[in-house]
C-alpha cells in the first residue's frame, strides 16, 4: 500500500489548521479539491483520520497516530531532495500544463549548455487541477503556467501575452463569424477546468466578464486531447490561448477571438520559498528569449528573480 507524498503533506496541512478552508489556502488549492484527497487517503488506509461534527475538525486516534510518523517522512523526503540537488547542480525539474512551444526551451537549453555542459532540464507535464503544476508541492523548480497565481509565494516572468479565442464546433451558430464577444457566448455550455483549478478554472470560464451571468458547465476537461475532442463532438466550447490554437487546427473545430476580452498570460513562475541552482540562470535565459519573441518584458527583473539563487 504506498501512499503519496502530495497526500500526508495535506493531511498535515488538515492537522496543523483543524480547517478545511484554511489547510486549502495554505496549499494553494480548492477546498473541494482537499476534501477528496483526505477522502481518497482513509478509502486508500481504511481508517478515518479525522472528525468532522458541524464545521468542525478533530484528528480521530488514527489521526492523531499518523502525524508524527507522516513528518518524518516528509522531512526525510526533503533531506533526500536537498542531497539530490547537491549532488546534481545542473538539474532542474520544468513544470508545464501545455508546451510553451514559441521555440522558447531548445533556445534556452543551448545557452545554458554553454556554463553548465552536464545540464539536464527534466520536463514534466501536469494535470491542469494542480494550477501551479507542481510547484506548491515542489515537485518542480519552476513551471509554465497561466495566470491567476497567488504573489506571494509565488513570482514569475512573462512568457508570453496573447488574445483569449473560443473554440467552437466547426457547425456551430456562431462558426461563419471574425469575432465574438463574451454577450455571444453567455448561454452557450461550457467546458471547464477540474475544480481543483480554483482561480483559473473561473479565468477560463471569463467569470468576471460575465456580469453575474451563470455559466452552464458540461462537462471537465483535464487535457488538450480531451478539449478537442469535447469541443468537436459538440459537447460544449471552451476558451484558450491564440498560442494553443494549432493545437485544435485539424479540423472540426474553428476558434474566433473573444473581441472584450482581456488578453491570457503565460509565465514562467517559481516558488519564492524554493530556490534550486541554476533557477535564476534558467528565469533571466527564458526572459531574454521571451523578450525576443516580441513579449512584453516583465518589470524590474531583478527585483523578480529570487537573490543568492545557485
Amino acid at each position: 500500500m504506498d501512499v503519496h507524498l502530495r497526500n500526508l503533506r495535506y493531511f498535515l496541512a488538515v492537522a496543523r489548521e483543524r480547517h478545511f478552508t484554511r489547510a486549502a489556502e495554505t496549499l494553494f488549492v480548492s477546498q473541494p479539491a482537499l476534501s477528496k484527497q483526505i477522502r481518497a487517503l482513509e478509502r486508500q488506509l481504511r481508517v478515518a483520520l479525522f472528525v468532522r461534527d458541524h464545521g468542525e475538525v478533530r484528528l480521530t486516534r488514527a489521526g492523531a497516530g499518523l502525524v508524527p510518523y507522516a513528518e518524518r517522512m516528509l522531512e526525510s523526503w526533503e533531506g533526500a531532495k536537498t542531497a539530490l540537488s547537491q549532488a546534481s547542480d545542473c538539474t532542474l525539474v520544468i513544470g508545464m500544463h501545455t508546451s510553451p512551444g514559441r521555440g522558447l526551451l531548445p533556445k534556452v537549453r543551448a545557452s545554458l549548455v554553454a556554463s553548465c555542459p552536464d545540464v539536464e532540464l527534466e520536463l514534466r507535464h501536469v494535470a491542469w487541477s494542480d494550477r501551479t503544476a507542481g510547484l506548491a508541492d515542489r515537485t518542480t523548480d519552476a513551471a509554465f503556467v497561466w495566470l491567476p497565481l497567488p504573489r506571494p509565494p509565488y513570482r514569475w516572468v512573462t512568457i508570453a501575452r496573447e488574445p483569449r479565442l473560443v473554440a467552437l464546433p466547426a457547425d456551430h451558430r456562431l462558426a461563419a463569424h471574425t469575432t465574438v464577444s463574451m454577450a455571444d457566448l453567455l448561454d452557450e455550455p461550457f467546458l471547464a477546468l477540474p475544480e481543483g483549478a480554483g482561480p483559473l478554472r473561473d479565468y477560463w470560464l471569463a467569470l468576471d466578464e460575465r456580469g453575474g451571468h451563470p455559466v452552464r458547465v458540461t462537462s471537465e476537461i483535464h487535457d488538450t486531447e480531451e478539449t478537442y475532442e469535447a469541443v468537436a463532438s459538440g459537447i460544449g466550447i471552451c476558451l484558450l490561448a491564440a498560442g494553443n490554437a494549432p493545437i485544435f487546427a485539424r479540423g472540426g473545430v474553428t476558434m474566433l477571438p473573444v473581441r472584450d476580452l482581456s488578453p491570457s498570460e503565460l509565465v514562467l513562475a517559481w516558488n519564492e520559498r524554493h530556490h534550486p541552482p541554476l533557477l535564476e540562470t534558467f528565469v533571466a535565459l527564458c526572459a531574454q528569449v521571451a523578450a525576443g519573441n516580441g513579449a512584453e518584458p516583465a518589470p524590474s527583473l531583478a527585483a523578480s528573480v529570487p537573490s543568492g539563487v545557485g
